[in-house]
């Protein structure tokens, strides 16, 4: 599957995890050491991560910091 291109927010997270071949958003989080509500409120907007946790998620999703940062709509 292609990257997820000009999607942002839980549009591009349901991507990327299934081009990951992750089932659900509690796979992804324990991935990531994180809370699974947590997760879901980065993608929906309603907070943002820490700078530190910008490597762990793109390194869970095998993408770019950049490519997280867009996602979140931080640039």
């Amino acid at each position: 599957m292609a990257k997820s291109k000009n999607l942002t927010g839980m549009k591009w997270l349901r991507t990327e995890m299934e081009r990951n071949g992750y089932k659900s958003l509690e796979a992804v989080a324990t991935e990531m050491s994180i809370n699974r509500g947590n997760l879901y409120r980065y993608f929906t907007f309603e907070n943002r991560p820490s700078v530190d946790m910008l490597p762990v998620m793109a390194t869970a999703l095998d993408t770019t910091i950049d490519d997280v940062l867009i996602a979140l709509e931080v640039v």
